[in-house]
């Protein structure tokens, strides 16, 4: 009995040994992190104290799958009195192999988690599919080597002890007598019993009707603690096994058809039979044209350009001279919001109108997907529409995507000299700005008018800083805010000078957000909320308050150039109609707000998180039914979206089926 008890007492050992470990990755994510804390958090230790308990709790939970199999051989071993090297030379390397795994996990989420302000989830795999861009944005940004070299450092320490302890409780297993007669056998099989009960009671982590879940983890008012508690393992396993759910490959926010007359009653859409219950024909009025002569659009989406990078929002330093300029310029939007906080959401909501479906990237798909949208619009009324991006075309499936659904051309990596790739998304800024000018040039000078669309990407990680360019801040972070900004001025300067700009309208806007300062709530406004300019030298500026977003961005601007079209989206003109509020999404996460309102509804947990706005700053409040309107208008439009894609009602003529 004493041999197989030894046996026991070491694999717990390694089970605590783990655990310590674990907790020293969240002990470096907290550090990471500390800015996000709250003033109620830096006065009260006792919450953090207890985010760390409730990170032992989810730590111990993923700890209990890894030790379950071990401790199923273990009492095997236990009753057949076997205790040679072999068997732990084998828990060394099983222990070894899979909190390897874990603390992989571990490590890539602080870096994650920085750039997300959420744990890692499922929408990671969406990266996998470009292993070289991933590698190399992974490579070429330092703020990963820290996370790298504290994987290797732990983990190594971590096989090490695993060695030890292997050595030290096999040579006490060779000094402990091996007489073990059958009653005793007997009890190694009880106590292992309830060892695995309780390995079992540890997986499902807590007593209820329901297993453990993320929220669990939320204890208080500071967004940054309760998702501290979180392992990033259970987070990335949990939303795995929820994507896999049939419930789950769509929405389930409330029930459809009700969804549907809702939208159509906000959105003051009588439906047509033919093509959606939300499309609705538009008839502009010539007196609302821009001008007589169709204008070319050039669209710059920008990337991760959140309005906090901007003067005119309050930041400090003088990042965006040209935007702020710009802005004043323009019609421009001060309540304007991205669809979600990935760059497909961005390209698939402003060019086609339909909401973000939360992680899910919709123009993905062995089968091309096909929406009619701002592009095949503009087709189907003579512009040639162009699309440039700074990287490998097959990226988001962009090219096939794009190409499917209204593009005649897309300019990308593959077209640009070899010399000029920076990192593995592709080309700077500045290169993509000076390579679409005279391509531009060559399609003005035929007389059609052109769609241009401009994706920059130099605002995302890894960030290289060219040598000519020389910023005024200190920070990585902001110097490449600065660096975009100017490669900005430098194309409309070029733009400028060519015979076709006073013959265009140039709408400039952010793909989505980014986290600038610190965290105010479980998804920070900074992520979604961007600036949008619509600029021509024959628009009288204005800055409009109303509440707007990527979906509007289509009809707004088929409004300005004055074409009649059927639309088929969830999209209104923001210089004809206003919006009671605006919604948007995250991976996990559905957001409602107005000006005093702000909803938040974890999709993954079922939580409602509620804020009341007052000069900048929210306030957390129970949910009450002031809210309710917010949570309507938000669920109607994204579970209406979801039926009209489940149906393949995306385009706004009947599809043509083969008979």
């Amino acid at each position: 009995m004493k041999r197989f008890l030894n046996l026991v007492v070491y694999i717990l050992a390694i089970h605590v040994s783990a655990l310590l470990v674990a907790g020293l990755f969240r002990l470096v994510l907290f550090i990471s992190s500390y800015h996000q804390l709250t003033s109620e958090a830096l006065s009260d230790k006792t919450l953090s104290m207890l985010a760390f308990v409730h990170g032992v709790w989810f730590d111990n939970v993923i700890g209990c799958y890894i030790l379950l199999l071990p401790l199923v051989v273990a009492v095997v071993c236990g009753v057949c009195n076997y205790y040679g090297k072999a068997l732990f030379r084998f828990f060394t390397i099983f222990f070894s192999v899979f909190y390897g795994l874990v603390y992989l996990i571990s490590a890539s989420d602080i870096p994650y988690f920085a750039y997300f302000f959420k744990h890692i989830n499922s929408s990671i795999f969406e990266w996998f599919g470009y292993a070289g861009t991933t590698a190399g944005m992974i490579l070429g940004e330092s703020a990963y080597y820290l996370s790298i070299g504290l994987f290797l450092l732990l983990l190594g320490g971590f096989v090490a002890w695993l060695i030890y302890l292997a050595r030290y409780f096999h040579h006490r297993s060779l000094t402990i007598s091996a007489p073990f007669p059958y009653w005793k056998r007997g009890g190694a099989v009880l106590i292992g019993a309830c060892l695995i009960g309780l390995c079992i009671f540890g997986i499902r982590g807590r007593t209820g009707y329901n297993p453990i879940k993320v929220s669990a983890a939320y204890f208080c008012q500071d967004a940054f603690l309760n998702q501290l508690g979180v392992s990033p393992t259970f987070n990335l396993l949990t939303s795995v096994m929820d994507d896999m759910r049939p419930e789950n490959k769509y929405l389930h926010l409330m029930d459809e058809q009700e969804a549907i007359t809702k939208a159509q009653a906000l959105l003051n859409r009588p439906g047509e039979a033919n093509v959606s219950p939300l499309a609705v024909y538009r008839h502009p009025s010539m007196t609302d044209s821009v001008q007589r002569h169709r204008p070319n659009v050039v669209l710059i989406m920008m990337e991760s350009m959140s309005c906090k990078f901007m003067k005119h929002f309050g930041q400090s330093e003088t990042l965006t001279p040209f935007l702020d300029s710009l802005y004043t310029r323009s019609i421009s939007f001060r309540n304007f919001y991205s669809a979600g906080i990935h760059t497909n959401h961005g390209l698939y909501a402003t060019l086609y109108s339909f909401p973000a479906m939360m992680k899910r990237n919709l123009m993905k798909g062995s089968v091309i997907p096909r929406y009619s949208g701002l592009p095949t619009v503009l087709k189907e009324n003579g512009y040639y529409n162009l699309f440039f991006m700074t990287h490998e075309g097959q990226y988001d499936n962009m090219n096939a995507f794009f190409r499917t659904n209204g593009y005649d051309e897309v300019f990308s990596q593959e077209n640009y000299p070899a010399d000029k790739v920076v990192n593995s998304f592709g080309v700077q800024d500045d290169f993509l700005y000076d390579y679409a000018i005279p391509v531009l040039n060559q399609r003005a000078a035929t007389g059609q008018p052109f769609f241009a669309t401009l994706l920059s990407i130099s605002n995302h990680p890894p960030y290289v800083i060219p040598p000519f360019f020389h910023p005024k801040t200190s920070e990585p972070e902001m110097q490449i805010v600065e660096y975009a900004d100017w490669a900005l001025r430098q194309f409309f300067e070029e733009a400028r000078k060519q015979p076709w700009f006073d013959n265009t309208i140039f709408v400039l806007e952010g793909d989505h957000g980014k986290l600038v300062g610190d965290a105010e709530c479980e998804l920070p406004e900074s992520y979604n909320h961007i600036p949008l300019m619509i600029y021509s030298s024959r628009i009288q500026p204005e800055e409009k308050t109303t509440f707007g977003g990527q979906v509007d961005i289509q009809p707004t601007i088929l409004g300005l150039l004055n074409i009649d079209y059927l639309q088929n989206n969830f999209g209104v003109d923001l210089l004809k109609e206003e919006r009671p509020c605006m919604f948007y999404t995250a991976d996990n996460m559905v957001v409602g707000r107005n000006d005093t309102l702000l909803y938040l509804y974890n999709y993954e947990t079922q939580q409602e998180l509620t804020y009341h706005i007052g000069n900048g700053k929210l306030n957390a409040v129970p949910m009450d039914d002031s809210f309710l309107p917010l949570k309507e208008y938000s669920f109607s439009m994204l579970q209406s979206a979801e039926f009209l894609v489940k149906h393949g009602k995306t385009l706004n003529s009947i599809p043509f089926t083969q008979q």
